[in-house]
């Protein structure tokens, strides 16, 4: 058994085949997707797409509700309602994905401050879960999250790349980490393979990020590059060349934590 706990499933690459992706992300033995809401209307979206399918793949999709960094400037009077409203949803695991971006700076960074409050606010409130973004900007990431811990159940920083400092940084916040794809890559990854021994094992959880960061250790990639939750176990085999457990090990550790994390047991 293997949980994707990041897919963006609402993506246009993947309009034409969702149930037929879906279909071999079960064939691969990954049984439970977290789909990510990046702003209001995408978070909406993968509710709804939560919904359609939860007859064809029972218990099998569930989402988060958020605003990503890059989407903060659209943040308004009516955008932590809406998600709050979302929230009732059975399918809603998580507040985000949310967070701060400075690489790209697509909203402010006072625009994404303000963003990333709201969203810790209501999840302290809610008493749910954080899904979290980060780039470029661990030190002033971890300066907000250190005043909101106390507040919060849980929080995981999806996709992880980042340095020795910051990755001890959220783990001394008693956080779980996220490893994509990213950790295949032999050239942008290397960092990241070099880290992930350190990660304790009750701490990880993987994901695809789906349609981004294909496994590059995959032989015959798919025509057009993109990745799909089938092609989890993959970044899981990379991860067990850096560590002490198999492949198995880590797909059930992994698993048993995300079951944990999103509250689906």
């Amino acid at each position: 058994m293997l949980i994707d706990i990041g897919v963006n499933l609402s993506n246009s690459r993947f309009e034409k085949d969702r149930p037929e992706v879906l279909q071999r992300a079960r064939d691969a033995g990954v049984e439970k997707l977290i789909l990510t809401g990046t702003s209001v209307s995408e978070s909406e979206s993968v509710v709804e797409l939560c919904r359609q399918f939860a007859d064809q793949f029972p218990g099998m999709l569930y989402a988060t509700a958020g605003i990503h960094p890059h989407d903060a400037k659209s943040l308004n009077r009516e955008s932590i309602a809406t998600l709050k409203a979302l929230t009732t949803e059975q399918h809603v695991v998580a507040i985000g994905e949310m967070g701060l971006d400075f690489n790209r700076n697509f909203s402010t960074p006072a625009q994404q401050e303000k963003a990333f409050e709201a969203q810790l606010e209501l999840a302290a409130e809610l008493q749910l879960p954080v899904f979290l973004h980060e780039r470029d900007a661990a030190e002033r990431q971890l300066q907000i999250l250190r005043t909101y811990r106390d507040h919060l159940v849980d929080a995981v920083t999806h996709c992880f790349t980042g340095s020795r400092e910051a990755l001890y940084g959220y783990l001394d916040l008693d956080m779980y980490i996220g490893i994509t794809g990213w950790v295949c890559d032999d050239k942008r990854g290397t960092g990241l393979q070099g880290l992930v021994a350190d990660i304790p094992l009750q701490r990880l959880m993987v994901e695809t990020d789906a349609p981004y960061l294909l496994p590059k250790t995959m032989p015959e990639p798919p025509k057009g590059k993109r990745n799909e939750p089938a092609f989890l176990p993959w970044v899981v085999s990379k991860i067990a060349e850096q560590r002490d457990e198999s492949a198995e090990e880590l797909a059930q550790q992994t698993s048993d934590n995300s079951l944990r994390f999103f509250r689906l047991e």
